[in-house]
Formats: structure tokens, C-alpha cells, sequence
């Protein structure tokens, strides 16, 4: 089963990050291997967001997509993602948010997942970081060009 961890430091406002992180249906336009995103359901209630959403995503000529279940924990500044339907047996990640500075965050994304597909799981086990770091790029690139420049 795939685990992975990646942290950067982001010339970003911590809230400008979160609603990057948050706003799933813009997945598609900048997140590699992401074909398209749905969300069905975004509730508030207190300091929790409760989001349903839809990803498709792939390489070549395998494309799934898969349901998850969002929390955002606005007290903490931590998102947790868990699979609920798809092709995984299992998917978790957090994202964590930690102001570093006026204008620096902290970001953490842990991740640890496991495809049902025997075969495709140990093909994703070999590019797992390769793609993880394309991933985070892709976020760290997203932030600069909507809120400034990065550092990491």
C-alpha cells in the first residue's frame, strides 16, 4: 500500500490554500492525471465542511473514478479525504495548513492508498513519488500563478 508525505512552503496566505484545496471541481485544470471532478454534496455546519465528491483520474489508457469523502476542520486548518467508492480498497490524506509567516504556509499532504486492482497497484507503487511530486508541483504552481510566487 502506497504512503507518502510531502510538505511545502508556500508564498501564500493560509486561507487563499485552503480554498485552492477545496474548490475539487477545478481539479481537472491543473492536476495531472485528473480528468474530471464532481461534487454532490457541500454542507457547513460549525467549524466542519462536508464535501461529497467525484475525481476521475488516470494515465494512458486507465482511467477510474472514485468517490470521497471530504472534511474540512476549519479550527484545525486540516483536511481529511477518504475514499468511499471506487477502485480503491483504501485511500486517506490529510492536508495540513500552518501559517509560517505573514505571507508563508506550510503545507502537508500525506497520503496512503491502496488500488484494487492487483496490477495496477504494484505499476503505481513504482511511479507513486514521481507522480505524489508532480502532484504537489502542480498545486505549488497553482497557488503562484492565483496568489504570488513560491518558495520551497
Amino acid at each position: 500500500m502506497p504512503k507518502a508525505s510531502v510538505r511545502r512552503l508556500i508564498k501564500c496566505k493560509k486561507q487563499d490554500l485552503i480554498s485552492l484545496v477545496l474548490d475539487i471541481e477545478k481539479y481537472p485544470e491543473f492536476v495531472p492525471f485528473c480528468f474530471d471532478a464532481k461534487i454532490y454534496k457541500n454542507k457547513k455546519e460549525g467549524d466542519l465542511t462536508k464535501i461529497i465528491a467525484d475525481l476521475t483520474i488516470g494515465k494512458g489508457p486507465f482511467k477510474d473514478t472514485y468517490k470521497s469523502d471530504v472534511l474540512f476542520n476549519e479550527s484545525k486548518d486540516i483536511i481529511f479525504v477518504k475514499n468511499i467508492e471506487g477502485p480503491l480498497n483504501h485511500l486517506s490524506n490529510n492536508w495540513t495548513f500552518t501559517d509560517k509567516n505573514d505571507d508563508i504556509t506550510e503545507v502537508t499532504f500525506d497520503i496512503d492508498f491502496e488500488i484494487k486492482n492487483k496490477f495496477l497497484n504494484s505499476l503505481m507503487i513504482v511511479s507513486f513519488q514521481f507522480g505524489l511530486e508532480k502532484i504537489a508541483d502542480a498545486f505549488q504552481k497553482r497557488a503562484e500563478n492565483l496568489f504570488g510566487s513560491i518558495k520551497n
